[in-house]
């Protein structure tokens, strides 16, 4: 029967090493997306010459603390731009000036959102602060700046907690950690599906261009690999902790009897 015992305490071993293999990388999969600004891309045909047409205004007006919502997605639009959950960025010409000829050497600039644009209201019609509010929008974008720092606090509480069980020696506590790392894929989840009803929302306010074309960037698809594993390490916790509690309590009656 020992031996029958270390089979199934290894076979425990081996999910919790998968799972915390899983609750890292997703982790590390989360931090690099809420840390880069290639959450959606545009891709302009000719943005150097675009850029030279408008004059260094384009890139000035960006770059504004009085930029709103339609000035800034314009210049996105217009000069290869990126954005992200904290930074918005577009391609241009180094020291391109209305009265050169467009360059090749091109640069990226970038502006970060303050705390206070990330909870500014939306307008119906973006630019147009007297159209009133679009609270879907609104809403969409807060959720979008809050949601993966709630799922980046579930797992580090959820690995505190991991901590302590390995302290005590028991596996039970797992199932917390299995829980938290639930809640923290349904929050990333949230977090994609915010995004994307946030940009598909802002396109039909703001149509593309003919000559651009928006994609989904890597930082995206990073958010989208971390939710399934946080799912499945969740699954793994709670399946150790619990089928380890199920056959110690079995071992116990066994032993009485």
């Amino acid at each position: 029967y020992s031996s029958k015992g270390t089979m199934m305490d290894n076979r425990f071993a081996t999910a919790l090493v998968i799972a915390c293999v899983l609750s890292l990388i997703s982790t590390i999969y989360m931090a690099a997306s809420i840390g880069t600004d290639f959450w959606y891309e545009y891709h302009t045909l000719s943005p150097a010459e675009n850029v030279s047409e408008a004059g260094r205004s384009i890139w000035e007006e960006f770059v504004s603390e009085e930029a709103d919502e339609k000035t800034y997605t314009d210049a996105l639009f217009r000069c290869n731009g990126t954005v992200g959950l904290w930074r918005r960025c577009i391609t241009v010409p180094k020291n391109s000036h209305w009265y050169s000829p467009p360059e090749t050497d091109m640069t990226t600039n970038c502006i970060s959102f303050s705390l206070s644009d990330q909870f500014m209201e939306k307008y119906i019609e973006p630019g147009n602060h007297n159209s009133g509010t679009d609270l879907n929008r609104t809403y969409l974008w807060r959720l979008q700046f809050l949601l993966p720092f709630v799922s980046l606090g579930l797992m580090c509480f959820g690995a505190l907690i991991g901590l302590c069980a390995c302290a005590c020696r028991s596996l039970y506590p797992a199932i917390a950690t299995g829980v938290l790392h639930f809640l923290a894929g349904l929050c990333t989840l949230g977090l994609v599906g915010c995004y994307v009803a946030g940009i598909e929302l802002l396109h039909k306010k703001l149509p593309l261009p003919d000559d651009v074309r928006g994609d989904f960037g890597w930082s995206f698809c990073l958010a989208c690999v971390s939710a399934p594993l946080q799912f499945m390490a969740a699954a793994l916790f709670i399946w150790a902790a619990r089928t380890n509690r199920k056959e110690f309590t079995l071992l116990k009656a066994y032993r009485v009897a």
